[in-house]
């Protein structure tokens, strides 16, 4: 787990520097590092951009609902239809998940350049008629606030995560 979260802080570090953040040596950290890529816990490595600076102004957390009556073929074909839309890149979207809550069946968060590209995004969701178009809502988060409470970031993650194991000792 300390590696774990060191690595969420900031994968770019070296095995060595790992290895004096955890207070493991720097073989163990290299083993340690590739038994958990081999196993699936680290997926990949990645960076967290600033968003706003690369010309976001919009998060937007989209609840939808899946039509009534979908037969399992018909949530299968609107699955695939989904991805295909996605590696075209026709919507802005950075997760697309299934889930249960607030009686919805599923959350979209994307990315908007502006209000006008929120809009676009919204109407490209109502033309899929395996969504029910009057049960969309979204709630938008601002990234040009200058007042940010604890925004998403992995280094938060990482520090939750140590704290949880702290809490299970």
């Amino acid at each position: 787990m300390k590696l774990i979260s060191q690595l969420l802080k900031n994968s770019h570090r070296s095995d060595r520097e790992l290895a004096k953040a955890t207070g493991l040596s720097q073989p163990t950290v290299s083993r340690l590092r590739i038994k958990l890529e081999k196993e699936g816990y680290i997926k990949e490595y990645t960076i967290v951009p600033d968003f706003e600076k690369l010309g976001y102004e919009i998060m937007a957390i989209t609840f939808v609902k899946l039509g009534k009556h979908l037969t399992p073929e018909q949530i299968e074909e609107a699955r695939q239809i989904a991805k295909n839309d996605l590696e075209k890149s026709l919507l802005e979207v950075i997760m697309l998940e299934r889930g249960v809550g607030l009686k919805y069946d599923g959350v979209i968060i994307a990315l908007c350049e502006d209000y006008v590209a929120y809009l676009k995004h919204i109407n490209l969701l109502k033309q899929y008629e395996f969504l029910e178009t009057s049960e969309i809502e979204s709630f938008l988060i601002s990234l040009k606030d200058t007042v940010r409470y604890r925004p998403l970031t992995f280094k938060a993650l990482a520090e939750h995560l140590l704290t949880l194991k702290q809490n299970k000792k």
